[in-house]
């Protein structure tokens, strides 16, 4: 059966407590989700390898080189996959350097190319203007204060805002996506002899390529800490619910009608 606009129009007010859905249509977020999972999928993969990659030297160091024989910025205190790493313990765990360094790799690329079409329409939709860009009466102390009480004390949100993000979200999201994600990825590329050889500049900027590392770590718990706020916070406003609307693009019920 065919839905006509005007018919889906109303489906949508009324989902939404009266109000049209802000961002258009499902059709219209269709990139957004499928970059969402995609980035999703990507970020997973990426933790899971990186964790056997820290694993094989748990050590952080500054400056161009580091070795067990230099003193460590900081350490990770769990038991290394490889005995000549001294971590305390008197065991090493099994080593997965191979393949972990292999999906590191693999999944680093396709975020970066799902980044830059998410960043491309983005960009070319307006929906960075009209969703992340606060508005001209939230760009104050004031206002983002209040934003962020209510978020302190989780105050549900209502329906008429399943689809839209308030000021402490959208600020959040432009540190995500326009400083930590692109942080993310230039300390991974200065960790990586062929492209510094191209450009040496990506790691001389940061003051060499253990100080690379060290960022990039420090980055991936940056993004850690979000992804488990933004999960909570998905969990407490309905998961189901929200999931299942970020899968198939309908708007979400209100949180008493799960």
């Amino acid at each position: 059966m065919v839905v006509s606009t005007r018919g889906r129009d109303r489906v949508e007010r009324r989902s939404l407590g009266g109000r049209r859905h802000p961002h258009g249509h499902a059709a219209s977020l269709r990139p957004r989700r499928v970059t969402h999972w995609l980035t999703t999928l990507c970020f997973l993969a990426l933790l899971v390898s990186g964790l056997e990659i820290v694993v094989s030297h748990p050590r952080f160091y500054w400056g161009e080189s580091g070795n067990v024989l230099t003193p460590a910025l900081f350490s990770i205190p769990i038991p290394s996959s490889r005995a000549t790493v001294p971590t305390g313990y008197d065991y090493v765990l099994p080593d997965q350097n191979g393949w972990s360094r292999y999906l590191h790799f693999e999944a680093a690329w396709v975020l970066v190319l799902t980044g830059a079409l998410y960043v491309i329409w983005g960009a070319s939709s307006g929906h960075f203007r009209k969703e992340l860009l606060p508005d001209a009466g939230d760009r104050s102390v004031q206002a983002f204060w209040r934003a962020l009480v209510r978020h302190l004390y989780f105050a549900r949100p209502v329906a008429a805002d399943a689809w839209s993000y308030n000021l402490v979200q959208r600020l959040t999201y432009i540190l995500v996506i326009f400083v930590l994600f692109p942080l993310v990825i230039w300390t991974g590329l200065a960790m990586s002899p062929a492209f510094v050889s191209a450009v040496p500049s990506t790691v001389t900027t940061l003051g060499g390529r253990q100080s690379a590392r060290t960022l990039h770590f420090l980055v991936t718990v940056s993004l850690v800490a979000f992804l488990l706020v933004h999960v909570a916070m998905v969990w407490f406003a309905g998961f189901t619910s929200r999931v299942m609307a970020m899968i198939t693009g309908a708007p979400a019920p209100p949180r008493g009608s799960e």
